[in-house]
């Protein structure tokens, strides 16, 4: 199984390079980038100027959104569905960039960044590969993570700089891959239906500079819930309370850096306290509670 997703995900790489990624920038979302959206509905309540939708697409799909930071140069949060997979990440994909962030006139298509000189217009509104070249202290952690996804293409296109935020070292490895593999096996296991996960962060606390200036901002916290309403009722019930929907958080630093597993209401709570959010933030429409018995079909 191994060696099968090494050379998909490498035969996806070669595919890449001539047949690069379609992206669309967006002030309003598109019917078909909602469908990553519980109840096609993004989250509300955010309080955060100079961002973007971007609906991802790869290989003429759209593959999951991102709500996009031009100044800081991250996502806000990226929202996507979970596929059931194995866990096996793909390699060799290189890292992509989003041309429409940097210009009006420029091409749908999200492509990999070119060898050689970076011209300036890519690094307006957007994080590039010289930013995290010598940023050493950070690891380019994916908010929809390959494995995640299933497919080499919706694999592939998780590679994307407009994807990443830095996460320290030892959370990345330890603490927030280790969770994500958590939340995997957990919907693998128990839900039984699309499951919807949207994963983000708090304000930033450090900048990686280059050049003496401020390039990309250092998320303070990473957070992420899920909302699957159908799901196994005869779940063991150490894992059936954190159905229809649960969430996570941890502190993006070197000490007291636990992943905190709690429900999607008090880590709205605790976001109010964090972020960038009003009373009124939401991360999922209704708070992922099922519909009543007289609509019993999920809204997608």
């Amino acid at each position: 199984m191994m060696a099968f997703w090494f050379q998909m995900c490498i035969l996806v790489g070669i595919l890449l390079l001539p047949s690069p990624v379609r992206g669309r920038v967006e002030k309003e979302l598109s019917p078909e980038c909602r469908e990553f959206l519980y109840m096609e509905t993004p989250p509300t309540g955010l309080e955060h100027h100079s961002v973007k939708f971007i609906c991802q697409f790869y290989n003429k799909r759209p593959r999951y959104m991102t709500l996009y930071n031009t100044v800081d140069h991250i996502p806000i949060y990226s929202a996507y569905t979970f596929k059931r997979s194995d866990g096996e990440k793909c390699v060799d994909v290189p890292w992509m960039y989003e041309p429409q962030l940097s210009t009006s006139s420029g091409t749908h298509e999200m492509q990999p960044f070119p060898s050689g000189y970076m011209h300036m217009n890519f690094k307006d509104a957007q994080a590039t590969l010289d930013d995290y070249t010598n940023a050493v202290q950070y690891e380019r952690g994916t908010l929809n993570p390959d494995e995640h996804q299933d497919e080499p293409d919706d694999k592939a296109s998780t590679y994307t700089l407009t994807n990443v935020v830095p996460m320290v070292p030892d959370v990345y490895n330890r603490i927030w891959n280790k969770q994500e593999h958590v939340v995997r096996k957990r919907l693998n296991n128990y839900c039984r239906g699309k499951a919807y996960i949207v994963t983000g962060i708090t304000n930033s606390g450090n900048m990686i500079r280059r050049d003496n200036m401020n390039r990309i901002a250092v998320p303070t916290y990473l957070w992420s819930a899920y909302c699957c309403i159908h799901y196994d009722h005869n779940t063991p019930y150490t894992e059936r309370y954190k159905f229809p929907s649960f969430a996570h958080y941890s502190l993006n630093e070197d000490e007291s850096n636990e992943v905190v597993e709690l429900s999607v209401q008090k880590l709205k709570e605790f976001l109010k306290k964090t972020a960038f959010v009003n009373q009124s933030f939401q991360i999922f429409a209704g708070d992922c509670m099922p519909p009543s018995s007289s609509n019993n079909k999920e809204q997608v």
